[in-house]
C-alpha cells in the first residue's frame, strides 16, 4: 500500500538522506515498534494533526527519536511537506483516516529501516 510513496521519496535527494543510526535501532528493540507506534500517535496529534500549528515547518528536529527521523523521510514531518507529498489540505485538522495513514507510512520506514 504505501511502496509508490515510498519509492518516490527515496528519489529525493533530501528525503533519503534520512536512515536511522545504531542508537535508533537500539532505541526501537529496547521499547518495542508497539510503543514507538504509540509516540507516533502522540506526535502527530500534538504536531501534526492540529488545523493551526505556530510553528508549522519547525516543529520536528532532525534527530533525537526515531519517529522524527521517519517523519522526515517520509515527509510527515509539516503540513507544507505533507500537502506537498501527500495532498492533505493545509489549515484543516487532520482526520482520522489521514492521521492512520501518516502513522502507518511513518511505521512501515521505520521497519525498513530494521531489516
Amino acid at each position: 500500500m504505501y511502496e509508490d510513496i515510498l519509492n518516490k521519496l527515496a528519489k529525493s535527494n533530501f528525503r533519503s538522506k534520512f536512515k536511522l543510526k545504531d542508537k535508533d535501532k537500539l532505541y526501537i528493540k529496547q521499547k518495542g515498534l508497539d510503543t514507538i507506534r504509540s509516540h507516533a500517535c502522540d506526535f502527530i496529534k500534538k504536531r501534526i494533526a492540529p488545523e493551526f500549528i505556530p510553528n508549522d515547518g519547525k516543529q520536528t528536529p532532525m534527530k533525537g527519536h526515531p519517529v522524527f527521523i521517519a517523519q522526515h523521510a517520509t515527509a510527515t514531518c509539516c503540513r507544507g511537506c505533507i500537502s506537498k507529498w501527500h495532498h492533505f489540505e493545509k489549515g484543516a485538522e487532520l482526520n482520522d483516516k489521514q492521521r492512520e495513514y501518516i502513522i502507518n507510512l511513518i511505521m512501515e520506514w521505520i521497519k525498513r529501516q530494521l531489516l
